[in-house]
């Protein structure tokens, strides 16, 4: 019996009918949410994982949020102005903002945390590689004295998927971007309760008293005012698919982040349940390759790696036969992004010659080297294109060594850049939202900053070049045809291997109302 196969067996024996009982006061403010995997990393700028940039939203606020538009609306900020030909912004954080210890939001706490932001995330390092100065005059302004016209600004700060731009007190601010936080301490809707934590089971949020959302707008995305009206937040950690499901359609839990397609037919008779597609950007999977060591340090070994993978076979593996839910192949840009071009997408598609690749393979130089293959398996979008990609690679001859774990030790594993004999790796497989890949300003996996960029550190001066152009680019037909470069580049340094895209749906009872567009949010609902 396959995974697939398993799955849908387990999950049909798992599904009993729910017993009725009355649901306590306590119980309705109380929202019980599955996410994909657990929240291994609590500091919001230390790692990629979406399920760390779920747990941010909770805890932190940002200066700027995003509606469901994408378009940048003030959020901690009451507004803010341009002067000087667009080379200084000057932004006021509106009264009343308090952080969860009870101290006061600051201008020079939002300075602090900007900074340590701008060092990790792809988007802050342009933000701050055009400013000259980033001060604090007095405890409500913000001041961005720039080089040159940045009016991305607000768009980067705003940024609430990958590395969030979230505002923290000073002291923890000024912690080593490259070390985490101690501490969650924000001043976002909820905060975080550390001593309810249960290292890879359970992580508890309770409501922020003293916070208090925008009084203009209107809830969208991360966007107006972000009201919270649940008391409690319970992050219920489900490894096991056909459990996850099961504990839905009981009522032990309100919410499934990623539920398995396998088991959306199911979900869908359920009348009690939505299954529904809040992110109309998707997920993109990818290959993520490491650059600093053998053998993927070679781009000609990259080159036919690239080729080796079969996005349709990726993306059917997760997707199985399930007709609601779109998939297909896609270059470096998804598919639904106005930069998506026609240079990679056709050229990755169409049959593989494993013989002929394995010939290329050993011709590019490759000479048997472990590969290490960090396989997560606690996630099934993850864990099934992993499967997928193992076989492909050892069909061309790759010497893999297959590490099954969980998404959290991957997590860790992946800052890791020694060799694989002291602990390195070689390859792993992520997914990025359509949210982030979907420009080059955004997508930290098309970078080409080696040691300052994300785990993998592709080093490629052209890219970086091609960046900039695009960023400096105020013409929209400009814009797409620098991004056309860029995917052009990219199928020759290969920073990563794309391996599909796809709509993941969520589930949850219908009970729960107000959830917003966009990826998990935890304002603007309520319980009934």
């Amino acid at each position: 019996m396959d995974r697939r196969q398993f799955l849908k067996a387990s999950a049909a024996t798992a599904f009993l009918p729910a017993a009725p009982h009355l649901a306590s006061a306590q119980d309705a403010k109380t929202l019980r949410f599955v996410p994909y995997s657990d929240v291994a990393i609590i500091d919001p700028i230390w790692t990629n994982g979406y399920s760390t940039r779920t747990h941010a939203l909770l805890v932190w606020d940002t200066l700027y949020g995003l509606d469901d538009q994408f378009q940048p609306q003030p959020q901690m900020v009451e507004g803010h102005v341009v002067e000087d030909d667009g080379k200084r912004w000057t932004l006021t954080l509106r009264p009343g903002l308090v952080f969860h210890d009870g101290s006061k939001v600051l201008a020079r706490d939002a300075v602090a945390s900007i900074k340590r932001w701008g060092v990790r995330d792809t988007f802050g390092q342009a933000l701050m590689a055009a400013t000259d100065e980033l001060s604090a005059p007095d405890d409500r302004t913000i001041v961005f004295r720039l080089k040159t016209p940045f009016p991305h600004l607000p768009t980067a700060l705003a940024r609430p998927s990958a590395l969030v731009a979230a505002i923290m007190p000073e002291r923890l601010a000024q912690t080593d971007p490259f070390k985490q936080i101690p501490e969650a301490v924000g001043s976002g809707p909820y905060r975080y309760l550390t001593a309810e934590r249960i290292a890879g089971a359970r992580h508890v949020y309770a409501r922020h008293e003293a916070y208090v959302p925008r009084s203009s707008g209107t809830p969208s995305f991360t966007a107006g005012p972000r009201t919270p009206y649940l008391d409690r937040i319970e992050f219920n950690v489900m490894p096991d698919a056909a459990t996850a499901v099961s504990a839905l359609q009981t009522g032990a839990v309100d919410w499934v982040e990623q539920p398995i397609i396998d088991l959306l037919p199911l979900l869908r008779k359920d009348p009690n349940i939505v299954v529904e597609v809040r992110d109309r950007t998707g997920m993109a999977g990818q290959l993520r390759l490491n650059h600093l060591q053998p053998p993927f340090n070679n781009p000609a070994i990259r080159r036919v790696i690239l080729k080796a993978i079969d996005q349709e076979d990726c993306m059917n593996a997760v997707c199985g036969g399930d007709p609601q839910v779109e998939r297909g192949s896609i270059g470096f840009f998804p598919n639904n992004s106005p930069m998506a071009s026609d240079v990679a997408a056709p050229a990755l598609k169409g049959p593989k010659d494993f013989g002929k690749l394995k010939q290329e393979l050993v011709a590019a130089g490759y000479k048997g080297e472990r590969a290490v293959f960090l396989a997560a398996q606690d996630v099934p979008r993850i864990a099934l294109v992993c499967d997928v990609a193992a076989d492909a690679l050892n069909k061309i001859g790759v010497n893999v060594d297959f590490v099954a774990a969980d998404w959290g030790t991957v997590l860790q594993r992946i800052g890791n850049r020694s060799p694989v004999e002291q602990g390195g790796w070689s390859c792993y497989i992520t997914y990025w939202s359509g949210l982030d890949l979907g420009s080059p300003a955004t997508s930290s996996p098309l970078r080409g900053n080696g040691a300052k960029g994300s785990p993998g550190w592709p080093d490629s001066p052209q890219i970086e070049a091609l960046r900039a152009r695009w960023l400096g680019a105020a013409d929209p037909t400009q814009q797409k045809a620098i991004a056309r470069e860029i995917e052009l580049q990219a199928m020759q340094d290969v920073p990563y291997v794309p391996a599909g895209q796809y709509l993941q749906p969520v589930a949850y009872r219908k009970n729960l109302t107000g959830m917003l567009n966009g990826v998990p949010v935890f304002t603007n609902l309520r319980k009934g």
